[in-house]
């Protein structure tokens, strides 16, 4: 009766103690040059390539979202990730409303929610 109980409950721990992925988000902020938040800017995230003929790392990532109200937009980058992978992605920021505009780096960490606050001006 053991025999047949033990292999079942093992499977069902190996099964459960499995690491799960988490998920791996960039979120920005924008802010005026006063601290204040802009809802309703324009923000991309993208990664530019070597600039070299032939280009080495071609454009991998170009996507653009609109803040908040809490002048924050989030982008979700998980299926991109494969776990095991070392590092993940240094993206350029551009952020912009009006004539207001803006630019910073974002270096988004594997499996966590990396943030960054850009000032437009």
């Amino acid at each position: 009766m053991w025999a047949l109980i033990m292999p079942v409950v093992l499977i069902s721990f190996m099964m459960t103690s499995c690491d799960k992925e988490e998920d791996t988000i960039a979120s920005v902020t924008v802010t005026d040059s006063e601290g204040a938040v802009v809802a309703g800017a324009t923000v991309r995230l993208y990664a530019e390539g070597s600039g070299e003929e032939p280009v080495i790392n071609p454009l991998r990532f170009d996507t653009t979202g609109t803040t908040n109200g809490a002048g924050k937009v989030t982008f979700n980058f998980s299926e991109f990730y494969k776990q095991g992978q070392a590092g993940f992605a240094v993206l350029d920021i551009e952020a912009y409303k009006g004539e207001l505009e803006g630019s910073s780096l974002i270096k988004v960490e594997e499996e966590e929610t990396s943030e960054e606050t850009v000032v437009i001006e």
